[in-house]
């Protein structure tokens, strides 16, 4: 069974004094790996069985970060690694060691460390022992599949398990980063500061990050990449416990990737005031019951939604695999969603609006050139998303290859951008709400305004199902009634009943900007969309814990000098 866990927090840039600088010099990294990835892939050819591709990728990755509460400093580091992932291919591309027998997910990649200096001798070392292990581990793996093929039923889709792709050559340096630790730890201890005002935070943490990513990939065809980016993120929330025992939180994220775009100090603070205060109001609120009925979900709603119950269902690898639900394999050229609906996958956008998009690339993990895919056609699915490894019908890769240092490659998702044909404001979509509480007789509606996360099982053998984990829900009544905020609700579902009962959407689209976990480990990604009408969606209650709020009461707040 395959799950699919989306942590999706929504992560605010900082504004790093002097960022982005001018480019670095030219670094020799590039030339090292080309160098003994030649030696070693003339000398593997000798043995049997010979490799047919081999690549190696370094990430080096530096981060900056710094976390407050109750105004003071919890922690402040930084930390600068490269890490190194080899890729060795036995057999063909017809027959390799990274064939599929049926669920068992291949690993041969390791994350090993490498030397942060360009020094040849060092770096060279450890690509050697790296190629070395990757090519035992690898031919044993064909030893096994051949095998396994002998005795075993053939396979629906025999489609061959490496693509053909034209080697890219390119060298795009990434900024540098600086990042005032001294300034950030005084912004971050002066917002968690904030929280001691509000006696329902029993705790809270203020986070600010700066991270830069170079990626550098060579690969036996010819390929060799060098690009990046740089990020940073604030983060703000609140922590509490209701009265019955129930855990709750509440807070806000921004990111961007350049500093003139970035919320001024009044954003954040009035963020870290409003969660505050949207916490009291949920450890207030009453449960909510388990339901069935109509529905909003907000535009960032909305995004989760469609990342989890159809993102994941439409990528490449889940087609092939055996072991997965294959809840769209055979439906190209079929509809799949309402015929307003149209679906795309752009890694290559950069903003939505003002908004930056945190799911963009240049090129993914396979060394393959981003590009914008259309997934769905007002309804109709018209291709999946595709690594290099090929399923029926689509023998190339469309730029969707994404994993974590450590992990495999597997086809992913990018920026997730959802447009609509049957687009109506805000007001009238709410009309059309509270019109269908009554023509269904319920006593309310819902509406989803923020959502934390999500995650999905797509595995053949567990139930196709999802979870949509809401931060913020309202009842709202077609008596007139003003909303009323509840809690402890997740959205649970199946997918193919879910897409059906979607009736409209709102014509303003908002952004999510999230980290997606899966068989790959965490990549970036966002989704665009806009608020949906549902006619139906399902809640059940979540879990909670049986402690009691704390039997002491919380220290006086001493004020110390900023």
């Amino acid at each position: 069974m395959r799950n699919a866990y989306c942590f999706a927090l929504i992560l605010g840039a900082l504004q790093i004094p002097g960022w982005p600088q001018a480019n670095p010099a030219p670094s020799k990294l590039l030339d090292i790996l080309a160098e003994e990835l030649d030696r070693n892939f003339q000398a593997l050819k000798k043995a049997d069985p010979a490799p047919y591709f081999i690549s190696y990728a370094i990430t080096e990755d530096e981060t900056h970060a710094v976390q407050a509460s109750n105004g003071a400093l919890v922690s402040a580091n930084s930390r600068k690694h490269r890490y190194l992932d080899v890729t060795v291919r036995v057999g063909s591309p017809k027959l390799d060691n990274y064939h599929r027998i049926r669920g068992e997910f291949p690993r041969f990649a390791s994350g090993a460390t490498v030397s942060l200096d360009d020094e040849p001798n060092s770096v060279k070392r450890t690509l050697w022992l790296e190629t070395d292990r990757v090519y035992r581990a690898a031919a044993q793996r064909l030893i096994r599949i051949r095998t396994n093929q002998e005795v075993k039923v053939a396979e629906e889709d025999n489609s061959d398990d490496f693509s053909v792709e034209k080697p890219v050559v390119a060298r795009k340096p990434v900024a540098a980063l600086t990042f005032d630790r001294e300034g950030w730890s005084r912004r971050v201890r002066a917002w968690s500061a904030l929280y001691r005002d509000f006696p329902d935070v029993l705790s809270s943490s203020t986070a600010a990050t700066a991270q830069r990513e170079v990626k550098y990939f060579v690969s036996s065809e010819g390929a060799r990449l060098e690009h990046g980016r740089t990020f940073a993120r604030v983060l703000i929330s609140a922590y509490g416990k209701a009265a019955d025992g129930m855990n709750l939180s509440a807070g806000e994220t921004f990111e961007a990737v350049d500093p003139s775009r970035l919320p001024a100090d009044k954003v954040i603070q009035a963020a870290v005031k409003k969660s505050a205060m949207q916490l009291g109001d949920l450890l207030r609120a009453p449960l909510a019951d388990p339901f069935v009925g109509p529905a909003i979900l907000s535009g960032r709603a909305a995004g989760v939604f469609f990342h989890e119950i159809f993102g994941h269902r439409v990528e490449g690898h889940r087609q092939k695999d055996e072991a997965e639900g294959q809840t769209f394999t055979k439906s190209v050229g079929q509809p799949v969603l309402p015929d307003f609906l149209s679906v795309t996958f752009d890694p290559l956008r950069h903003t939505q609006g003002a908004v930056d998009l945190n799911g963009w690339y240049d090129y993914d993990d396979e060394g393959v050139e981003a590009r914008r895919v259309g997934l769905v056609e007002n309804g109709i699915l018209k291709t999946f998303l595709l690594s290099r490894s090929p399923i029926k019908g689509f023998p190339s890769s469309n730029g969707h290859g994404r994993k974590q240092p450590g992990a495999e490659v597997v086809s992913r998702q990018s920026n997730l951008i959802v447009d609509s044909g049957r687009r109506v404001p805000e007001a009238a979509l709410r009309k059309m709400l509270i019109d269908e509480v009554k023509r269904q007789n319920k006593p309310y509606g819902l509406y989803f305004e923020h959502v934390t996360s999500g995650y999905t099982t797509t595995g053949r053998r567990g139930l196709q199902a999802f979870t949509v984990v809401p931060q913020i829900v309202y009842r709202v009544y077609g008596d007139g009634r003003a909303d009323e905020l509840v809690r402890g609700v997740d959205i649970v579902g199946t997918p193919l009943a879910s897409f059906a009962k979607i009736a409209a959407t709102s014509d303003t689209m908002q952004v999510f900007n999230g980290y997606c976990g899966a068989e790959s480990g965490n990549v970036p990604v966002s989704a665009v969309a806009p608020a949906l009408l549902v006619s139906d969606v399902e809640i059940q209650k979540k879990d909670r814990s049986q402690d009691l709020p704390p039997i002491l009461t919380r220290p006086a707040a001493a004020r110390s000098a900023q």
